[in-house]
Order: structure tokens, then C-alpha cells, then sequence
């Protein structure tokens, strides 16, 4: 259960910060901020964020338990 709460900060947070830095122009060296497009939207992703804040999310939500 611990990792599916993790999964609502790491979307939120890896979004917020692809959007506001890609927006930019910059790809965020280590970030790997990808600009991408699904069905004629097209928005920022990091991966590597996102996993990032996920696992983190992961262990905080599960000494919490």
C-alpha cells in the first residue's frame, strides 16, 4: 500500500518540475527531461525524477506504517 501512495507525490512532483524547468528550453542534464506528446497533448517527463521521488515516497511512506 506504501508504494501505491508514493505513486500520487512522484507523478506530481515529476511533472511540476519537468514542466517548469523543460519549459525553459533546458533538458535538465541528469533529469533527462523529455518533451513528449500522447494523442496531440504534449507536456514534460523525467523518469528518472519520477522514480526518484517514488522510491523516496516509498520508504518514507513505509516507516510510517
Amino acid at each position: 500500500m506504501a508504494f501505491i501512495k508514493a505513486l500520487i507525490p512522484g507523478f506530481i512532483a515529476a511533472w511540476l518540475m519537468s514542466t517548469i524547468i523543460g519549459s525553459q528550453g533546458s533538458r535538465g542534464g541528469v533529469m533527462m527531461i523529455e518533451h513528449s506528446y500522447i494523442d496531440g497533448h504534449s507536456f514534460y517527463w523525467s523518469w528518472p525524477v519520477f522514480l526518484a521521488i517514488t522510491l523516496l515516497g516509498w520508504a518514507i511512506f513505509a516507516m510510517m506504517d
